[in-house]
């Protein structure tokens, strides 16, 4: 087994330990009106995103821009769920320029700095211009208990999908060439798509819970977070007993 994915799974579990524990001190932050609803959707939506980026891109890849996408968007969508105005093209830019950065740094392990630092660029500029046509995650929030299905979400995706795909493709013919391009272009373009999408369609649901679950459930939450990062933690324990070397 790699070192370094060892690392990053002892690392992992220290953070939700550390969540976990925020969770179950929930009234000594202030109760519902405390940074507990911003950390609620920060690890739910990194959650969502890790898993679904890592199962399609790999972990690293899933670590980095679940991290990235969960903070960026959850600050996006604690603000609309306030009722105020959208952030200004400025700071919209820089939630851009964090996912598209995390993006490329997920990809930096398998193609190179080159390839990662143009492909982050190419996202990042994409990005920035659908915010400038009014195409953002909190765009018509709602939070009611149920997920949504809208024709403009669709198409979002289907953009989005196209759009990581000829990004690739470019970052392969004039950065650094991929085998198989084509075949890559399609895996990174539909992962981070269908993600995406999926992300869009439930996003209500993580948002009504957001703002009423109940303490008990937050305290069980972060229990659950404790042990969760116990066990990813002891895993670099477990390798000596069972003679796994690593590399």
């Amino acid at each position: 087994m790699d070192h370094h994915t060892v690392a990053i799974v002892s690392i992992t579990g220290t953070c939700l330990d550390v969540l976990g524990s925020l969770y179950l001190a929930y009234d000594l932050l202030g109760g519902q009106h405390g940074p507990l609803r911003l950390l609620t959707r920060v690890v739910t939506y990194s959650i969502l995103f890790g898993i679904g980026y890592g199962l399609g891109l790999g972990l690293f890849f899933g670590l980095a821009s679940g991290i990235a996408t969960g903070i960026t968007l959850s600050i996006e969508f604690s603000r609309a769920s306030r009722g105020l105005e959208h952030y200004s093209l400025f700071w919209e830019g820089l939630f851009s320029a964090i996912r598209g950065f995390a993006f490329g740094a997920g990809l930096y392990r398998i193609l190179g700095f080159g390839f990662a630092i143009a492909f982050a660029i190419l996202i990042t500029l994409g990005q920035i211009f659908a915010y400038s046509l009014g195409i953002r995650p909190a765009a018509d929030y709602a939070a009611p208990r149920h997920p949504r299905m809208m024709r403009r979400l669709f198409w979002a995706t289907a953009i989005r999908t196209v759009g990581y795909m000829v990004a690739a493709l470019i970052c392969s013919a004039f950065i650094h060439h991929v085998d198989h391009a084509w075949s890559f272009a399609i895996r990174v373009g539909l992962v981070i798509g269908i993600v995406s999408g999926v992300g869009g369609t439930v996003y209500p649901y993580i948002e009504y819970y957001a703002d009423n679950l109940p303490e008990r459930r937050l305290g069980v939450f972060g229990i659950g977070l404790i042990l969760c990062g116990f066990t990813l933690q002891s895993l670099q324990y477990w390798l000596a007993p069972f003679d796994i070397r690593l590399t």
